[in-house]
């Protein structure tokens, strides 16, 4: 009697006996007691019949209440004599159940695992809701703030208000620099929307380390060069003072109250006084390439036509560019275009480019310059192309590196001029080259 449809059977016979004879109990006048008292059985075995057939019901509400609640703890075996029907829906149930126990389990994992990695790493990490509620605030961005228990983001507005308002008024894709003592600080934003809430996530990294290290590596490269040049000029100066004392010590012969120089020891004279004339000339202009490198005027920024200023520098090349067999040609995707800049740092940073182009097809026969303006979705930019010997691999990440040249004259500033000035205009000027088939240098504004 376990299987539910033989006990359900049962109650269902007991049920009609007993109604039967409430039925002949009633008709008998002297019975009427008896009947009631039936009548009472009989009610009891329907609510029986009914409580027996709705358990599946009261089975179901108790496994979404589980699942409501996150309740994976409790099972369903206590029905399962009841049939095979009853054991095989016990047994869905568990194996739900266990499922749901298992996700939570790996969701618990996977979060633990991401909370460590965000305690971690060397960056900042630092979100909140549009009431300032702190959602998360990781080690770094505890040391940043300087709060160990920080619950809301507006605490910061009268302990750190600097810090405050450069983390409230971070911009999604932009970057800002927040500078104390002790870091410098870049942020940068991503507003999310989870569970219908808006969240701002703010990272902060300190790059001072970093900056530190690369100024050192650029003043150890800037002496490094100073260094070569001057001991290149400084060198054969003091051994040219050397020898042209001892010239005069020798040669010098005094007569009477004269002095006289052999002819020949006049010429060596001379010439190593010519020498000593030029190697000083040259050290002065390195000195004036590096005074100029590091003197640079802040950009007048205005808004200027792209196709103009493609089209002024075309123009002030045309005379160097009558001497050469090269063909120039420029072009611009539109003449509406506009770039906020200085004109005339810009045209220098083009005509330098356009004439390192010039230089490098002196010995091409097909020689060919091109200069494009050109807008590509997000940025404008113009392109120097020229189809000369182009830049060697070994030394394209080296061209920008002040007074460093690949050519036997120049001072090597030129290029690293043209960089600053972009740089100075929140820009970047960038190369490609392929030897011998394609060079192009790419200002991007």
């Amino acid at each position: 009697m376990k299987d539910f449809r033989i006990r359900l059977l049962i109650r269902v016979v007991l049920l009609a006996a007993t109604t039967g004879l409430m039925m002949f109990m009633w008709s008998r006048p002297n019975m009427l007691f008896a009947a009631g008292l039936m009548l009472i059985i009989v009610l009891f075995q329907i609510f029986e019949i009914y409580r027996f057939t709705s358990q599946t019901n009261r089975k179901l509400t108790r496994f979404l209440e589980s699942v409501r609640y996150s309740d994976f703890i409790s099972g369903f075996a206590a029905d399962n004599k009841l049939g095979k029907s009853f054991k095989g829906l016990n047994e869905a149930f568990n194996e739900v159940l266990e499922a749901f126990r298992k996700t939570r389990s790996e969701k618990e994992e996977n979060w633990q695992y991401l909370n460590t990695v965000v305690q971690q790493v060397r960056t900042g990490i630092i979100s909140f809701d549009t009431d300032g509620t702190v959602q998360l605030l990781n080690a770094n961005a505890k040391k940043f703030v300087n709060e160990a228990n920080l619950k809301n983001i507006n605490d910061l507005a009268s302990k750190n208000p600097k810090l405050f308002t450069a983390i409230s008024e971070a911009q999604a894709g932009k970057s800002t620099l927040y500078k104390t003592n002790e870091f410098l600080l870049t942020l940068q934003a991503t507003e999310l929307r989870i569970r219908g809430s808006n969240i701002k996530l703010v990272t902060m990294q300190n790059i001072q380390t970093e900056l530190q290290r690369q100024e050192l590596e650029a003043w150890q490269n800037l002496t490094r060069v100073l260094r070569h040049e001057i001991m290149n000029s400084i060198t054969p100066i003091s051994s040219l003072t050397s020898t042209l004392r001892e010239i005069l010590d020798h040669e010098l012969v005094k007569k009477d109250n004269e002095f006289e120089l052999k002819a020949e020891a006049a010429d060596d004279l001379r010439e190593g006084l010519s020498t000593i004339e030029n190697r000083s000339k040259g050290l002065i202009k390195f000195i004036d390439a590096y005074r100029e490198y590091t003197s640079l005027p802040q950009p007048k920024i205005k808004s200027i036509l792209l196709k103009q200023l493609i089209d002024r520098t075309a123009l002030f090349m045309s005379t160097s560019l009558k001497t050469t067999s090269v063909q120039f040609s420029t072009s611009c995707s539109s003449d509406y275009l506009t770039v906020q800049a200085d004109a005339e740092m810009i045209e220098q940073v083009l005509i330098n480019l356009v004439k390192n182009s010039i230089e490098s097809l002196s010995q091409h026969k097909n020689g060919k310059i091109e200069l494009n303006g050109k807008y590509d979705g997000q940025t404008i930019l113009i392109e120097v192309v020229d189809n000369g010997p182009g830049i060697i691999p070994e030394a394209i990440n080296r061209i920008f590196v002040p007074f460093f040249t690949t050519k036997k004259t120049g001072s090597g500033i030129g290029l690293a001029l043209s960089r600053q000035i972009m740089q100075m205009h929140n820009g970047a000027l960038t190369v490609e080259s392929k030897p011998e088939v394609r060079t192009i240098f790419t200002l991007r504004f």
